[in-house]
């Protein structure tokens, strides 16, 4: 919701530019968007480490 607010401020204040950010937002985000899978895949890799680390810690605090 902020986005479009922000977007519709810039729209009153100088609409050529709102208008080519608004046809370059889509190409923005599909640039973006490996490096948010590969954000994804490195947090999940360091959390299966942590979790494979904290296994026995986890075994022995149950009993």
């Amino acid at each position: 919701m902020l986005t479009f607010i922000l977007w519709c401020i810039l729209f009153v204040l100088c609409w050529p530019i709102a208008i080519i950010a608004l046809f370059l937002y889509p190409i923005v985000w599909l640039l973006l968007l490996p490096f948010r899978l590969l954000g994804f895949a490195v947090e999940l890799s360091f959390d299966l480490v942590r979790n494979i680390f904290m296994l026995p810690f986890r075994i022995l605090g149950a009993r």
